[in-house]
């Protein structure tokens, strides 16, 4: 397994001191979110990375349905070549209470799916290189040759994207299928989010094993958080998610607003609440 730090508040420097110290703590990763109006998260990362020489570097999560997929094309593998290959790509619907009503974003969930699905594809084929086209409900890019396009990720196939999968909803569990990584969610019979558990990520990771049908490696991400001054009961936390197939633990201190940072920095000084494993 491997442990990743959602920073709950950053700015670009701040971004990049947290990410040298929790490199130096041990830490696999740090993430930051992206709001529709906060501080730049790729441009925080792109801070760390200069800061940084193992620490992978991702966002939690990216909104895709509000971004011009080629502008992030552009952000995420100009980083990755920045960061010699360390970047992360977490993508979801987002949280429409977050500023997407105030600043005239979709709202609509539908429509946010098929924007996020659409951007996906563009994405990952402006990665792939020129010349690209693409002709969706949404979005149109014509094939054209631009002289000063960034070159493909150091990452290959791709840079990794780990994508929301809505458990037991196939219709969102089958987009996972495709990209390289799982942030679990689960939707209860009443049709509101419920809490995932062990046995759901089993479940979930026995659904995409059978169907599946690209090689390489596959993520299953969990969040949470531990108490970083007792080493045991962190580990107790984190066991049931590592013996049911989850690959990292993110660590996420929202309850610290934006102010508690001498919390989250002592959070990451404590180190990952790794597990021993068999």
């Amino acid at each position: 397994m491997q442990y990743g730090f959602i920073l709950p508040f950053f700015d670009a420097r701040l971004a990049a001191d947290l990410a040298q110290e929790a490199e130096a703590a041990g830490w696999d990763a740090i993430f930051a979110w992206e709001a529709v109006w906060a501080a730049d998260a790729w441009i925080a990362l792109t801070a760390a990375a200069m800061k940084t020489e193992r620490i992978r570097l991702g966002t939690m999560l990216t909104p895709i349905a509000r971004m011009r997929p080629w502008k992030l094309a552009s952000e995420t593998a100009t980083l990755d070549h920045l960061s010699g290959g360390r970047v992360i790509l977490a993508v979801g619907l987002g949280a429409v209470d977050s500023g997407f009503e105030a600043f005239g974003e979709v709202t609509d969930r539908k429509t946010r799916a098929e924007l996020m699905d659409e951007g996906l594809d563009i994405l990952a084929g402006l990665w792939n290189g020129q010349p690209f086209s693409y002709a969706g409900k949404h979005y149109t890019v014509k094939e054209y040759t631009f002289p000063h396009t960034p070159p493909a990720p150091v990452q290959k196939p791709r840079i990794p994207v780990w994508v929301v999968g809505a458990w037991p909803r196939m219709k969102s569990m089958r987009r996972v299928l495709r990209w390289d990584g799982l942030l679990p969610n689960k939707i209860g019979e009443d049709g509101n989010h419920a809490a995932v558990t062990p046995e759901d990520l089993r479940a979930m990771k026995t659904f995409i094993e059978a169907h599946r049908e690209r090689d390489g490696s596959f993520d299953y991400v969990i969040e949470g958080s531990t108490p970083g001054d007792d080493p045991a009961a962190a580990a107790a936390i984190v066991r049931p998610w590592l013996e049911a197939g989850a690959t990292w633990w993110l660590e996420a201190m929202w309850d610290a607003g934006r102010t508690d940072l001498d919390r989250v920095r002592a959070r990451i000084q404590q180190s990952p609440p790794r597990v021993q494993e068999a």
